[in-house]
C-alpha cells in the first residue's frame, strides 16, 4: 500500500489518534428535535445503579467528569449537557429550572432509564430539587453539592463579587474547561438564567422532599452561607437531609476534590458513616453536620 503524500510529494505526517476527553463513552442523541451531547459508563455492570451528574450554571457537564469517573466503575454513570449548554443544542425555553428539570426528565426517557439517582452542583441542584418535585418516583436519591440561587446569590452585582472570590480559590485548570463553556452560553443567556435560578424557591423545595439527601458544602466557598447556618434550616423540619462539610474546598467540588466526593457519595449511597479516608493529606476532611431525623441510620462499616 502506498504512502500517502502532500501535494509537494513529501509523505504526510501521521495523525496522532485524539486523546479522549473521558473515560467514559461520549455519545449523541436527539430529542424533541434538539441535538444532545453526554457521557456514558462504556460497559456498567447489568445491575448497576443508574446515577446521572447535573451541571452547573453556564457550564458543560465536562468540570463533573472527575468525579463521574470516579464513580463509573459501581454505577451506571451518565453526564448530559442539557439543552442550551455546552456541545449540546439550544431551545428558547430552556433557560428555567422546570423547564431544564422537565429537560433531565426527557433524557432519562430517552435512555429508557425509569429511575436515578441525581448528583448535581451549583445550578445543578434546584434542577434536582425541581426534578424530585415534579417526578418523586424516578429519583432514588439526590446528592447536592455547593447548591446555588436564592436570597443569599442577590443581587446579580453579589454574586458577581462571589465568583470572583471563588474563582482564585478553584485549581487553575478549571479555567480552561470553564471560560469556553461560558462564552458559548454567551450573555443573554447568563442574564436570563441569574434571574430564573435567584428566584427559585430552593429551600422551601428542599424541605420538600423525602428522598435520602446528601447535601455536600466547601468549607471555603463564598457562594453559600456558613455551614452552622445551612444546619439551623434544615433542623426546621424531620427530613431526609444529610450535610456534610468539605474542609478545603470551594464551589466546584466536583472538580477539586473528585476523590473525596466520590467517597462521601459512595458512603452516602450505601448509608453508612460518613468517615474519612486515611489517604487524604492532612487539610482534607469531612464532618458531618446535619444529619435528618428520617434520614435513613448508617450502616457499620464492613
Amino acid at each position: 500500500m502506498s504512502t500517502p503524500t502532500s501535494p509537494a510529494g513529501a509523505p504526510k505526517p501521521r495523525r496522532l489518534p485524539r486523546r479522549p476527553a473521558s473515560s467514559l463513552t461520549e455519545k449523541w442523541t436527539r430529542i424533541d428535535g434538539v441535538d444532545v451531547f453526554f457521557r456514558e459508563s462504556p460497559n456498567p455492570p447489568a445491575d448497576a445503579r443508574v446515577m446521572t451528574h447535573v451541571h452547573g450554571f453556564g457550564l458543560s457537564g465536562r468540570y463533573l467528569l472527575p468525579t463521574a469517573e470516579r464513580l463509573a466503575g459501581e454505577f451506571h454513570t451518565f453526564v448530559p449537557d442539557l439543552p442550551g449548554f455546552g456541545r449540546s443544542g439550544k431551545r428558547r425555553d430552556m433557560l428555567d429550572i422546570p423547564d431544564l428539570a422537565h429537560a433531565a426528565a426527557d433524557f432519562l426517557d430517552d435512555r429508557g432509564v425509569e429511575k436515578s439517582t441525581l448528583v448535581g452542583n451549583s445550578m445543578g441542584c434546584p434542577v434536582i430539587i425541581e426534578f424530585a418535585h415534579h417526578y418523586p418516583e424516578r429519583i432514588d436519591r439526590a446528592v447536592l453539592v455547593s447548591p446555588a440561587g436564592g436570597l443569599f446569590n442577590q443581587p446579580l452585582r453579589r454574586a458577581i463579587a462571589q465568583l470572583s472570590k471563588d474563582a482564585p480559590r478553584e485549581p487553575t485548570r478549571m479555567a480552561r474547561v470553564a471560560v469556553p463553556d461560558y462564552v458559548r452560553f454567551g450573555v443573554p443567556s447568563t442574564m436570563r438564567m441569574f434571574r430564573a435560578l435567584t428566584q427559585y424557591p430552593s429551600l422551601q423545595r428542599l424541605l420538600e422532599m423525602r428522598i435520602p439527601t446528601l447535601v455536600v458544602l466547601g468549607q471555603r466557598d463564598p457562594l453559600l452561607p456558613h455551614a452552622h447556618r445551612v444546619d439551623e434550616v434544615a433542623s426546621q423540619t424531620d427530613s431526609h437531609v444529610l450535610v456534610v462539610l468539605l474542609e478545603g474546598a470551594a464551589h466546584a467540588i466536583n472538580f477539586s476534590h473528585p476523590g473525596q466526593l466520590a467517597h462521601v457519595i459512595t458512603l452516602f449511597m450505601d448509608d453508612k458513616p460518613i468517615e474519612n479516608d486515611p489517604s487524604w493529606p492532612g487539610h482534607v476532611r469531612l464532618y458531618e453536620v446535619h444529619r435528618g431525623k428520617h434520614h435513613p441510620p448508617p450502616r457499620p462499616t464492613e
